[in-house]
């Protein structure tokens, strides 16, 4: 029996609202629930239709544009969602741009929508007025300025297809205050599923499956390095079922942490300059290396023309930009890994390989005596982020959403945090962004308010967007918040020290009593310094009905190792300050 087609959406009779309006309607027939916004003159009639739709759309007031576009990412990759955002003209949209580069690095699925002024104004340097379009085309998936609410709902649907689809990423929506205003006829809304000439899924090719299970079935030092887009995919069941199959010792980047338990057995670490030991080492030995929706970072391949050059390279990934992009695959495998992976599975043999898994375990026993001891289970009396983490672990049995900034602090979370969910880790990894974390932190409470979210963020970078406290009084999402304070900018410094003969220039950061600044945002906390009494400190702030700041104070000159210095070879890792030439 030939499959009926599916059902157009019902037309509904035609009622007239405005282009404001439209918009909001459009969003409740996209799922949107949280928007995460600031107001201003040229988004005012979109802020006045909201006013009437406050029980199906919960509106999150930041204090900083730039806040709102962190937490719609922190929402956006904890729940799998797209993140949205409002914010006005001229100034307003300009604040988003640095979010907007993080998410179009990062593949964070955003749609933003900034008022502009009226379109006879165009052009003519009206007040608050700015080129937003040209400025952010650079860091969008896509972007579009409305002139005419007519255009609204197909727009709309468009910006949401776009954003989601494919290789995820931020999209951006200019509308005119006149179209804001408009009134139309509203007959319905209808999601787009095709755009034509956008291809978001690539045709699978299943002679590059075939070829690469040959490869991979003929190899004896395989290697998996995955990524995000085992997430982005929603693909982490069908990712654990080819490494289980195939026995192939397996890594993941920064951003594709949590997509298997950190404890799996299979899973040696994390790849990248400040990785673990033995996946970073082994890359140079490996015969075959199968990436996964990860994108041969530089972080992750140090001097590229020493990176796996004895391997064969396999690559699966969505984008077909990325392959060959940076390292020539011998196999590109594109398309979805959601449906690239099953197909991969099915062609390869069950192995173990575990002459070769002894390998990753001695140099994982190398960097345990000569880094992980001392790091995590510290005998001098300075504390380090480390045993931070350690007890972080311990307290939450790795179940917590974990949030960083970027720096030192970010490192040793990375290297040492424990999940056993999927959607755990939340970091700014392509970019780099300082004051990522707090506002990031929110919308991840927002993401999936079920579980215990953590920011763990440096004297630097939260003093980037401290003012979201504001934003954590006013709506008071759970967010627990972990200072690591060196009173340094911790990982310039730390360069500085290796590579500049510790010529401290301008990394000595003062910082306020935090303590006392959340306390004026109504947020209880505690600082610590001793570790007789971090433990306690950290139940406490995690037992706690409600958002908490805790301080840590950890030593002012450690650095974090192991290490690939930049300019070599990620064989050239070292574990020390002393192997560093």
């Amino acid at each position: 029996m030939e499959k009926a087609a599916p059902a157009e959406p019902a037309q509904q009779d035609a009622v007239t609202l405005t282009g404001g309006q439209v918009l909001l309607e459009a969003f409740i027939q996209e799922g949107v629930s949280t928007i995460f916004g600031y107001p201003g003159g040229a988004i005012m009639p979109i802020y006045d239709a909201l006013y009437d739709y406050n029980e199906k759309l919960e509106h999150i007031l930041v204090r900083h544009e730039q806040g709102a576009i962190h937490a719609a990412q922190g929402f956006a990759r904890v729940s799998g969602r797209t993140g949205i955002v409002f914010a006005t003209s001229g100034p307003g949209a300009t604040n988003l741009v640095t979010g907007l580069a993080d998410a179009m690095i990062d593949s964070t699925p955003l749609v933003c929508i900034t008022g502009q002024v009226f379109a006879h104004l165009l052009g003519t340097d009206a007040f608050q007025e700015t080129d937003v379009i040209n400025i952010t085309m650079p860091v969008t998936k896509w972007n579009y300025q409305v002139t005419d609410a007519e255009e609204i709902p197909a727009i709309i649907a468009k910006a949401f297809y776009i954003a989601a689809s494919g290789r995820p990423g931020p999209v951006l929506i200019d509308i005119t205050k006149n179209a804001q205003l408009q009134k139309m006829q509203f007959t319905g809304y209808k999601k787009c599923n095709f755009i034509r000439s956008y291809r978001p899924k690539p045709v699978v090719r299943p002679e590059y499956i075939e070829e690469a299970a040959r490869l991979i079935n003929a190899a004896e030092r395989p290697f998996i390095v995955f990524g995000q887009g085992v997430l982005l995919g929603k693909a982490e069941e069908e990712f654990k079922a080819f490494i289980e199959k195939s026995g192939i010792p397996t890594a993941w980047t920064i951003l594709g942490m949590s997509a298997i338990p950190t404890d799996h057995p299979l899973g040696v670490g994390m790849v990248g300059m400040h990785g673990n030991y033995g996946p970073n080492k082994l890359t140079n030995e490996c015969d075959v290396l199968i990436a996964i929706g990860m994108r041969f970072d530089d972080r992750v391949t140090g001097r590229l023309d020493m990176y796996a050059t004895q391997a064969k390279i396999i690559h699966l990934d969505i984008d077909p930009a990325e392959i060959d992009k940076n390292v020539k695959a011998d196999v590109p495998v594109w398309g979805d890994c959601k449906e690239t992976l099953p197909l991969l599975t099915a062609l390869v043999e069950k192995k173990l390989h575990g002459a070769w898994h002894r390998k990753f375990t001695d140099c994982a026993k190398q960097e345990q005596e000569k880094v992980i001891k001392d790091e995590l289970h510290p005998t001098d009396e300075v504390l380090t982020m480390g045993e931070v983490i350690r007890n972080l672990n311990e307290l939450t049995g790795g179940n917590a959403i974990v949030v960083t900034d970027v720096g030192q602090h970010q490192m040793v979370a990375c290297r040492y945090a424990e999940y056993v969910h999927s959607r755990s880790n939340v970091t700014s990894g392509g970019l780099g962004t300082m004051g990522f974390a707090l506002p990031a932190a929110i919308g991840s409470a927002y993401g999936d308010p079920s579980r215990t979210t953590v920011a763990i963020i440096g004297d630097g970078g939260i003093q980037m967007t401290i003012q979201e406290l504001g934003t954590i009084m006013q709506f008071k999402p759970n967010v627990k918040i972990m200072i690591l304070n060196n009173c340094f900018l911790g990982m310039v410094r730390q360069w500085q020290q290796l590579f500049h003969e510790k010529r401290y220039s301008f990394v000595n950061i003062e910082s306020p009593d935090f303590v006392q600044v959340a306390k004026g945002y109504g947020i209880p906390g505690n600082s610590v310094s001793q570790r007789e009494d971090l433990r306690h400190a950290m139940k406490t702030m995690l037992d706690h009905d409600g958002s908490y700041l805790l301080e840590v104070m950890v030593g002012k000159e450690n650095n974090v190792f192991p290490m690939v210095p930049q300019g070599k070879s990620v064989s050239d890792i070292v574990l020390s300050r002393e192997e560093i030439v």
